[in-house]
């Protein structure tokens, strides 16, 4: 129904900043809640940001609070993780994810409430 690709990761060094990139294919007429998470390897996938389909509600992990901003461009059927100041503890395979809501409606900071995954970008920040 929904197909979700990212990318943007790479290696960079800690202080500096990269930008994801989800595009998604199938039904993006519909309307959906969209979310960023992350897993490091032996750790359990953990939430980073969502997002609303209007744009009007955004929320983050305590943990990316002042450096990372997620925002979306639904003409494009994309979504991006602006990550500023980034330090070695975010180097984790970052997934984009959706779930279907209404217009204000978002996602959850959950894994498990999201339907639709992408397939991961690797990032990884050195000291």
């Amino acid at each position: 129904q929904v197909q979700l690709v990212e990318s943007g990761g790479g290696l960079v060094q800690a202080g500096g900043s990269l930008r994801l990139s989800c595009a998604a294919s199938g039904r993006t007429f519909s309307i959906y809640a969209m979310g960023w998470f992350r897993q490091a390897p032996g750790k359990e996938r953990e939430f980073v940001a969502g997002i609303s389909w209007s744009t009007t509600n955004t929320y983050y992990a305590d943990s990316v609070k002042g450096r990372f901003t997620i925002s979306r461009d639904n003409a494009k059927s994309t979504v991006y993780l602006q990550m500023n100041s980034l330090k070695p503890e975010d180097t984790a395979v970052y997934y984009c994810a959706a779930v279907f809501r209404g217009m204000n409606g978002l996602g959850g900071s959950r894994w498990f409430e999201y339907d639709y995954w992408g397939q991961g970008t690797q990032v990884t920040v050195s000291s």
